[in-house]
């Protein structure tokens, strides 16, 4: 029998009151299932492609049945995770205005597969419309794998902060810096602290063939929105007021709105991480014959800059183009 004091020191309770897990030595388990759950619906739901064809949209998680956890043992993580996945999408053809259904499969996301390597399977319900099918087949499928991967990174990362306890030594090393901290920024403001989400900034300006009276009108009254998004939209054009837009995969709040001059908001793509907002600036630039518009957006999440980017370009700024072209030729 070991000596008083002279035993592993991983199984010793070092000056905790919980005696919890020291040196993360001994086994622990965290169920991620209804986590992944809700994280699936936001990375997933919501997910547009579009090409000169047509424009489809994943629109409804049908069915998600499986599990998730994490473990920890002896300071390193471990994860589990086995999912069947159905969702539902609709599409438009571009030429026609014929609209379809169909449905989107995933029957075994798991550790023992590589997200690139996941079985995505498209089906379309009878008729015509093969053209969409096609391009939920290609641009889809590779949009949902980058979605499922980015629901890999959130649990390896979001979901595991706190799972890893600080050894005694780490423990003495952290009060030493915060120590430091504390006597380089006495006085300072408080500052909340969360988990830190890696964001870009962007800026992209764009030239419209109209006055900027109605390119103003055009981001804050209700009709003219949901005529270039197509779809239903709330909006409370208003300082402090809510808007939803794109069957309410993007949300937000007025923030300021200086007429025919500056817009600036809070906003967020359903998909992104949860309570996670963007600021975003639109600032109107009248000139001999058009408006130039300038956007300015910070806090957009790394992995969302190329949708962003899409988002604006395509669903914003040429689907108003297009709707000022119909209003010209309709006057």
């Amino acid at each position: 029998m070991a000596k008083w004091g002279q035993g592993d020191p991983r199984w010793i309770v070092e000056e905790r009151e919980d005696g919890t897990n020291v040196n993360n030595w001994h086994w622990t388990e965290r169920d991620a299932t209804s986590w992944s759950k809700r994280k699936l619906r936001e990375f997933l739901v919501g997910i547009i492609v579009e090409n000169e064809a047509g424009r489809c949209q994943i629109s409804e998680l049908k069915q998600v049945e499986g599990e998730a956890s994490c473990s920890s043992r002896k300071g390193k993580l471990i994860f589990f995770y086995e999912w069947n996945i159905k969702l539902g999408w609709k599409g438009i053809i571009q030429e026609s205005g014929a609209k379809h259904k169909g449905l989107i499969e995933i029957p075994n996301l798991s550790e023992e597969n590589e997200v690139d390597d996941t079985e995505v399977n498209v089906s379309k319900k009878k008729g015509d419309g093969d053209i969409l099918k096609d391009l939920m087949k290609t641009e889809g499928t590779t949009k949902v794998r980058e979605a499922l991967g980015n629901y890999l990174k959130a649990l390896k990362t979001e979901f595991t902060v706190g799972m890893i306890l600080p050894t005694k030594a780490t423990t003495q090393e952290l009060t030493v810096k915060r120590k430091l901290s504390e006597n380089t920024f006495q006085g300072s403001s408080p500052v909340s602290l969360g988990v830190r989400i890696p964001t870009v900034a962007l800026h992209m300006t764009e030239m419209f063939d109209t006055a900027v009276e109605q390119l103003y009108s055009i981001f804050t009254v209700k009709d003219l929105v949901q005529k270039f998004s197509k779809s239903p939209a709330i909006l409370e054009a208003e300082k402090g007021g809510k808007f939803q837009m794109f069957d309410g995969n993007v949300t937000g709040e007025y923030m300021e709105l200086l007429t025919n001059r500056k817009i600036v908001m809070k906003w967020r793509c359903r998909n992104w991480p949860e309570e996670h907002y963007a600021t975003v600036a639109l600032n109107f630039v009248p000139t001999p014959g058009q408006t130039e518009l300038q956007l300015d957006c910070k806090g957009v999440p790394v992995c969302k800059e190329e949708n962003m980017k899409f988002c604006w370009k395509q669903q914003h700024f040429e689907e108003i183009k297009g709707l000022l072209q119909l209003t010209t030729l309709s006057g």
